[in-house]
């Protein structure tokens, strides 16, 4: 095989091994350390509207602060399904809200931006719980239309068990356009692995085409 053949099987072969490790290993990673969900309800407008498909990084017990959103799911309630929610307090913490106020964690108010129309009551529910270790005092951003932990306050003060969550949501839209780039760079990568190794076969045949056979044996003369 000519210099030429040979070049164009080692850039097929180098092309195609990066091509598939860039179309099948970030698929793998993310689903390793990744998940989605669809949102379906409103009780997380404006943060999350109905309809938006949120990136779930996977967490385990211990890893969840407060202010993150995660998604849980607490056996009684919801009917079982998996829901978002805004951590307000972690385990140790006091959380109180007096009507048209805002949320208070041990004494200090809480500055929630993220809170639809700026209400961060929306109901006339008020309370005053201390969070127990281990668990999580979680409200929804649409104070006025969510079913949060204000209104199971009369089972462990309405918190949820941090094993209960099943990750944080990530600010994964550009995890998702960064997934799709890498898979089609790979792609890319994994056809043109195909063209060079048609055309180092190409090549290998037009050199064998034209390879000039031997001059013939002349035999002694007596």
């Amino acid at each position: 095989m000519g210099q030429a053949g040979r070049g164009l099987r080692i850039a097929a072969w180098a092309s195609g091994v990066v091509g598939a490790l860039l179309l099948v290993g970030p698929v793998v990673l993310f689903g390793f350390f990744y998940t989605t969900a669809q949102v379906t309800g409103s009780s997380m407008e404006p943060t999350y509207p109905v309809g938006e498909r949120v990136v779930i990084e996977r967490t385990g017990p211990g890893e969840i602060r407060r202010g993150e959103v995660v998604l849980y799911r607490a056996p009684d309630r919801y009917e079982g399904g998996a829901v978002l929610g805004r951590v307000i307090g972690t385990g140790g913490d006091r959380v109180a809200q007096l009507r048209d106020e805002p949320v208070t964690v041990n004494g200090t108010p809480l500055t929630e931006p993220y809170v639809k129309d700026g209400d961060p009551s929306g109901t006339a529910l008020a309370y005053d719980v201390a969070v127990p270790e281990g668990r999580l005092f979680i409200l929804g951003d649409f104070r006025g239309n969510a079913r949060d932990s204000r209104y199971f306050l009369d089972d462990r003060s309405g918190t949820v068990s941090d094993t209960s969550v099943l990750g944080r949501a990530s600010s994964g839209r550009g995890a998702l356009a960064g997934l799709g780039l890498t898979m089609l760079i790979g792609a890319l990568l994994t056809v043109t692995a195909l063209v060079s190794a048609l055309a180092a076969r190409s090549a290998g045949q037009r050199e064998r085409r034209w390879v000039m056979p031997p001059p013939p044996l002349l035999a002694d003369r007596p």
